[in-house]
Parts: C-alpha cells; structure tokens; sequence
C-alpha cells in the first residue's frame, strides 16, 4: 500500500490534473493525470470553465456528497504551482485537502496508487507545487504510471512522447480503477481507496 502508514481522515476539496497544454502534449504520457480529470469530470457531467486568476480551467461538482474543485492548469508541467498555489490560496484550501494527479514512471504503465504525503520522486510538476506551497509535500497524490524508457537521459522524451494504443489501453483501464474508488478518498476514506485500487486487477506486467 502506497502512503503513510495511518492515512489521515481527510476529505478532499480539490482534485487537479497536472500536464502541458495544447493539442500537442494531449496524447502525451505526461497528461497522464489530465486524462484521468477529465474522465471524472465527463462522468459527473461538469464543464471546464478558464479561470485566467487560477491560470487554468475549473470545474465545480458535487461528489461524495461534498462540493470539490477540479482544476486543470495551462501552465506547463514544470510551472503547475502557479496554478495549484493560486486556487489553494483564493480559496484557503489545505495541502491535506488536495489530490494531484500526475504521471508516474516508476511505475509500468497500467499500474495506479494513491498516495498522501511523502517525496516528491524528482517529479518537476509535483517540485512546483511544493516549491510554490512553502515547500510543503503534505497534498495527496494518484500516481498513474507511464513506465520507464531504461535510462536517465531518456526520460524527457518518454513523458513527452506520444502514448502507444496498448500502454494508452492499460492505463485507461487502470484510470477507470481509479475512479471507481475516487468517492472514498473525496470523502476521506483513505484506506478504503487505497485498499480498492491496491487489491484491484490492473494489467501491467512487471518488467
């Protein structure tokens, strides 16, 4: 199980995708956490909205049984603090009361976890919104993964490289995982998310 090893109670009030912007970067491993935002906004009906004071497009839903705020910034990867920090900010949300989704390359692709707290793995989008939250790493994340290209220096090009048809495959079945066990982690049921997505079948196969 990914986390601490007591998850806090903490409801959520704000779910942000992290990725770049444009047409360009939209089939992109980094959008990873994009697609999954947009996937849970199209199943509760909720339409974006450009928020330029936020630097990107918010949605406002009803979830759980509790008003949450989705967020999808238009800055790039490596300045999505600015956005997240902005919201937070405005609206006095807490670093506990915040889910970032974000592509993950430890992980193969098709396989997801939630997580709360913890390092920040060299995650440049994740080190923005620390950086820009007085360094704070207390937000909770869903780590999607988007396997590894073998080195170091490859690794630019793999998040920003398009997606194959078989790794977009697991990781949308992996995302309908996620989603299905979303409601117990907006209503702050942590171990129960992360028990269901940790015990569910996802079809990544270990390398």
């Amino acid at each position: 199980m990914e986390g601490v090893n007591a998850p806090l109670e903490q409801p959520l009030d704000l779910i942000v995708g992290i990725g770049n912007p444009g047409k360009e970067y939209a089939d992109t491993r980094h959008n990873a956490g994009v697609w999954y935002v947009e996937r849970l906004a199209d199943g509760l009906g909720a339409v974006f909205k450009a928020e330029k004071k936020f630097f990107g497009r918010l949605a406002m839903v009803r979830f759980a049984d509790r008003e949450v705020r989705l967020l999808l910034p238009d800055t790039f990867m490596n300045e999505s603090g600015k956005s997240v920090a902005a919201l937070a900010n405005f609206y006095k949300i807490s670093p506990t009361a915040m889910m970032i989704a974000h592509d993950e390359i430890d992980f193969p692709s098709g396989k997801i976890r939630f997580k709360q707290g913890g390092g920040l793995a060299g995650h440049n989008g994740l080190r923005d919104i620390s950086k820009r939250m007085s360094g704070t790493t207390d937000f909770n994340r869903l780590r999607i993964g988007v396997d590894h290209p073998g080195n170091r220096g490859g690794v630019t090009g793999h998040v920003l490289g398009k997606v194959s048809k078989a790794d977009r495959s697991m990781i949308d079945t992996c995302i309908s995982e996620a989603l299905s066990a979303t409601s117990m982690a907006v209503s702050g049921n942590w171990q129960g998310a992360m028990q269901r997505l940790h015990n569910a079948p996802q079809p990544f196969s270990e390398k």
